[in-house]
Formats: structure tokens, sequence, C-alpha cells
């Protein structure tokens, strides 16, 4: 049948099980919005308040499912829009496919009204980017992105539509899906040059990130520790993928992490990293790093391998294939001093926490609120953050059940971010979904408040409000004599609450630990739409542990006064 380029394009999407998309609209894919139209149906548009909360909330769609996240945005500034949200997924390789108009063909590279080389801007952020300038190639084009998006390790893809191509027709008959390209898979000779090195450790790790977080190896990980004594670790972007209660965990590491998963890092013999990087927020002074350690990478690019670290033995390919293949040549054995020293510093964090606790004053600190949290929040939710302390409190507090539980921007550090993820993540699931900001992350992109009291989506949102810019404050407190340079908000007039019903949502301040609960035991109980809950804490709470910027873990910090001491 023939059908115009903007109908093939959504016919498409279709096709690939995409049932959700993020956009705005606008002249130069206003043709993509009648086809969207007709096929309300079958695919779903949410309507963004601004082109980075669709990228964001693609980004959390695909977060939290594993599927490929779309978002769609016109020419020019509607295109440039994305540019962040576009990058968040890139540096945390999420599978991502913008569309974005542009001008017709005849009129490229003549300063066309909100004409821009969105392709030619994206190109540094995206896993591949397309300029369609035929209708013939537009389905082929489509379902390749989607292909590449989800191959090997994930990412954005960027596809932009020049008019023309919208407007004009073709033949459509439906297609299967591309299938995933192929991965090398991993030499016999990498795998045994593996299998030795486990088989002599005595004090292995299992250090995990996003890679193998979004092959959902969990379960396999954990059943391996079990059988060589190991402990396991995580990144940032690892969090959730190993339930938080399992005797084998240690949580996140690195400058934020635990204190006993840093430690037992640092005094391993083997590190087996699995779809890690070994980022400098990980690693710390990489000099330092591990310097008594075999470390074993297992990653499907291979311009990860040794980027940051060098390893022994560096397996660039299928994580999953090489995994199997090494676990079952590895032999079952006991380390019962191993067991001993890490319990010994599990015992050690247990009771740094303790002094940090005893030491509050506060009526409502971030430990009591995630506390409560926790607590009370139903099985499979969904818990999505912006970046600053609030995030690191989170990933060091909040108990995780299942895998894709924890939506976050790991690598660019992106502010801003958390409303429209949570926004994507729970269309994306129906689950219960908590989003956790500071008020000067929620203050980025606010806007898409408008986005859930619109379309009744169901969300708590939790702001960590302690009227400044936390973590650069505390780096100001800690390295830079106080210098509170253009960090304090108290000037800003905000009321959170007001603002929260201006927009048409509910709102709440709280200052203690009761009021929190109750409010937020209130909040789960709304199904039609977002609850602002602004909980006051004190400006001088730290993210502790810490490494200091280009220390390493002989420089860990593990306990301060409010005077920086």
């Amino acid at each position: 049948m023939k059908l115009t380029g903007a109908e093939i394009l959504v016919r498409t999407l279709i096709d690939e099980g995409t049932t959700d998309v993020f956009g705005y609209p606008g002249g130069q894919v206003i043709n993509i919005y009648d086809a969207l139209y007709k096929y309300k149906d079958e695919l779903n548009h949410v309507l963004t308040a601004h082109e980075q909360g669709a990228a964001h909330a693609a980004d959390g769609y695909s977060r939290a499912t594993g599927k490929v996240g779309v978002c769609i945005a016109t020419s020019g500034p509607g295109a440039t829009n994305l540019v962040t949200g576009i990058a968040t997924a890139m540096l945390d390789s999420i599978p991502m496919v913008a569309i974005t108009g542009n001008v017709p063909c005849s009129l490229i590279g003549k300063d066309s009204f909100q004409e821009i080389d969105i392709t030619g801007i994206t190109l540094p952020i995206t896993k591949h980017n397309y300029f369609v300038n035929n209708i013939e190639s537009l389905q082929d084009t489509i379902r390749e992105a989607f292909a590449i998006a989800k191959s090997g390790r994930p990412g954005p893809v960027l596809v932009d539509i020049p008019k023309d191509v919208q407007v004009a027709t073709y033949d459509y008959e439906p297609k299967e899906k591309m299938p995933k390209f192929p991965l090398r898979l991993a030499k016999d000779s990498e795998i045994e040059a593996a299998i030795k090195l486990l088989n002599e450790a005595k004090r292995p790790y299992i250090y995990i990130g996003g890679g193998a977080a979004g092959l959902g190896m969990g379960q396999a990980i954990v059943d391996f520790a079990n059988r060589i004594d190991a402990y396991i670790g995580c990144t940032f972007m690892g969090l959730s993928s190993i339930p938080t209660d399992c005797p084998r965990f240690l949580g996140m590491q690195g400058m934020h992490g635990h204190y006993a998963s840093s430690m037992a890092q640092n005094e391993a013999d083997l590190i087996l990293g699995i779809g890690v990087r070994f980022s400098d927020r990980a690693t710390g002074n990489v000099k330092k790093y591990a310097k008594n350690c075999k470390i074993i990478q297992l990653d499907p690019d291979f311009s990860e391998i040794n980027k940051n670290v060098s390893v022994d033995v560096g397996i660039v390919g299928d994580v999953e294939y090489s995994f199997k293949k090494i676990i079952t040549g590895v032999l079952d054995k006991k380390n019962p001093e191993w067991v001993d020293r890490v319990e010994s510093l599990k015992a050690d964090e247990a009771r740094f926490e303790e002094e940090i606790a005893n030491k509050a004053k506060a009526p409502l600190t971030p430990k009591m609120m995630l506390d409560v949290i926790n607590e009370n929040k139903p099985e499979g939710t969904v818990i999505v953050t912006d970046v600053g302390q609030h995030q690191m409190w989170t990933a060091q507090y909040v108990k995780f059940d299942r895998t894709r539980r924890f939506v976050s921007s790991g690598g660019l550090g992106t502010m801003g971010f958390g409303l429209g993820a949570a926004i994507g993540a729970r269309v994306a699931t129906g689950d219960p979904t908590v989003l956790i900001t500071g008020d000067g992350s929620f203050g980025m992109n606010l806007n898409e408040l408008a986005t859930a009291v619109s379309h009744k989506i169901p969300l708590v949102i939790v702001i960590a409000d302690n009227g400044v810019l936390g973590m650069v404050r505390q780096w100001q407190t800690l390295f830079f004599n106080k210098h509170y340079s253009n960090t304090v908000l108290t000037d800003r007039k905000t009321d959170f609450v007001k603002l929260a019903e201006a927009f048409g949502a509910v709102g709440k301040r709280v200052f203690t630990k009761d009021e929190f609960a109750d409010a937020f035991r209130e909040a789960l109980k709304v199904t039609d739409g977002p609850v602002v809950i602004d909980a006051v804490i004190d400006k001088d709470e730290f993210v502790l542990p810490m490494l200091p910027p280009g220390g390493s873990i002989d420089d860990i910090i593990v306990n301060i006064d409010k005077e920086g001491k």
C-alpha cells in the first residue's frame, strides 16, 4: 500500500513494538503528528512541556524496561533541545531513537527558518545518526536505527527526516524487526586465561556495572559468587541489578560508595569486571587503584578495554557468552579468611553509619527520609533521581528488590533529568514511581509537572530541600575554605507547595520524620497525578563516605563534622 513518509515512520515504529512516544510538535514535524493522530489507537503519544523532557522521558522509559525509548522533536530549537537528553543516554549506554524533522531537502544549507544540522551537532553523542534524504530508504532506516540502538553496547540513534520526505508517498509493507547485530565471541585462550586467574584467587571481587544490569545477569552472578566465596560490588549504574539484601552484595563502590564495598575491592587479589568502564568516580587515582590485584574485564565495546585502567585479561564481545564460558571452568572453593575480612569491613561500615546517625540533630535527615521510603514503598517501585547529594544518598540507602528499579543519570550527571525520566518510567511500567530530587535539580525542569498533571501520571516527588546546591557546597566546605560562591539558594523565594498547586498537583511541606512518613504514605494513595513533598533538611548534611577528587582509597573520608573537619 502507498503511505506518506510520515505514515511509514509511524507504522514502522509500531512494527518495532513501540507503544509510547514522547515529544513536542512543530512546523517541520506537523505531518508526523498528523500520522500520529491517525494511529493514536495503536501508538500513545505523551506531550511533554519541553523537548528535553521528552528525551529524558524516552530515556527513563528505556532504563525501566530495556525497550528502545522514542522521542520526537521539530527542527531547529526543537532538535537542539534534545541534545542534553541524547548525551545523557549516550554516556549511560541507553537504547533510544530520537526522531527530528528538518526543512525540505531543497532548502538544506540555505539558513532556512529553523534549519539546523542536527546530525552534525549530535555526531559525537549518538551511537549513529541518519539524514534521510529519500523516502525509499525511510522504512529500512528506522528499522536499522532500532537494531543499532539495542545491539552490542546500546546507545541513542538519531534520525533526521526532512519535510519533503515526510510528505512524499511510497510503497509500504510491514517487515520483521531487524535482529541485533552479532557480537564477537571470546576465544578459548581468553576464556582459559580468565579461568586460571579466578582459580588462583583467594580474595575474589565481582564488580558489575550498567552492562551487566542491562543484560539482567544478576542472579547468575550471585550464584557464581556463592560458588567461589566471592563478594559483589557495583558501579552507580549497576545498582538494582542485584537485590540489596543479598548477603554477597556490598553495594556501590567508588567516590561515594559503601565503605565495605570500596575497601573490599581495594584488598581483593582479583577483580572480575562485568560491563564496567572503570570511570574516574569509581577508581579515584588510577595509579593507586587495585595496585596489588589482577583484573579481568568483560565488555562488548573494544574501546573500553584498558581505557582507564590496565587489565590482565580483557575480553571483548558477547558478555553473557563470555561469562557462561568462564564459570563452567572455575572450580568451586571456600575462602574463609576473605569472608572473615569482608564481614569485618561490613561491621566497620555499620559502626560508621551509626556514628553519623547519632550525631544528627535535625528533625529530618536524608537517612531518615530514605528509611521511610524503604519501609513504605510497594514491591517493584521504580526509584528515580536527579543529580547531586540526594542522588548519592539514594544510591547508598535505598533498598532494591528487582532489576531496572533504579533510574538515574550516571555518566553525564544531568541535573533536571529526574522528572522527565520518572514520567517515562511510570508510563513504561505502570509501577509505583518515586522521584527523589533536590531543590537545585528540581528547578531545572520542573515545567514537566505540567506533563504529569495533564496526563494524570501518578508520581511521588520528594524534594530534599536544603536551600543549597548541596554537592558543590560540600566540596566548597571541604576543599575551598567555605567559599560558598553561588551555591546558596535561599534568596530564591520559590514555594514548592504553591508551585505544585499552581500546576494542578498536590503539594505538602514537611519538617520531621513523622510528618514525612505521613505525607509519603498519603502520596502513595494518589492515583490521578503527581504529589510533591517538600522535605526540609539541613544544608550541612554531607554525603559520606567520600574519596577526595584525585584521591585514593587511602584518603577515604568516613566522618566529618559540620565545620568540615
